[in-house]
């Protein structure tokens, strides 16, 4: 705080301020750096369940090594039963991923034919607009012939 000079008056705090010296000046928030998610943590995320997932596989087929017959389009044999039921896991998976695909190629097909109607869309306008400075035909509004110049 300065001293007030010859004949000026120290201004009055506000109500509810108390002005010492040994209050301190509040704290400034300290603004921290956002880090964003990219593809490769994605990626990384993403192998590393997988590696689990495919750890546990491993223990649940080496846990269940017992044989199990197996008949299929009459083919018959024996496989350990965990395998087995990985294969019939990895069935019934495809019966889900099959139709799913489809569903999503159809979509994306879709959503491209709008994307290239809405863009034609906003192109004829801007293409068809007449232009201001020559009359629509047929308007009544000819042009004056060559030989007799407006006066």
């Amino acid at each position: 705080m300065t001293s007030p000079r010859d004949g000026e008056v120290p201004a009055q705090p506000a109500a509810g301020q108390i002005t010492t010296a040994a209050t301190p000046a509040a704290p400034q928030p300290v603004k921290h750096h956002a880090v964003h998610r990219t593809r490769m943590s994605g990626l990384w995320v993403g192998l590393t369940l997988s590696a689990v997932v495919l750890l546990l596989l491993l223990v649940f087929i080496l846990e269940n090594g017992q044989k199990a017959k197996i008949s299929y389009f009459g083919a018959h044999g024996q496989l350990p039963l965990g395998v087995a039921l990985l294969l019939s896991a990895v069935a019934g998976a495809l019966l889900v991923i099959i139709p799913g695909t489809g569903r999503i190629l159809q979509l994306r097909r879709v959503a491209r034919r709008h994307r290239v109607a809405d863009a034609t869309r906003r192109e004829v306008p801007a293409a068809s607009a007449p232009a201001a400075a020559e009359p629509p035909p047929g308007s009544g509004a000819a042009s004056p012939p060559a030989d007799n110049p407006p006066a």
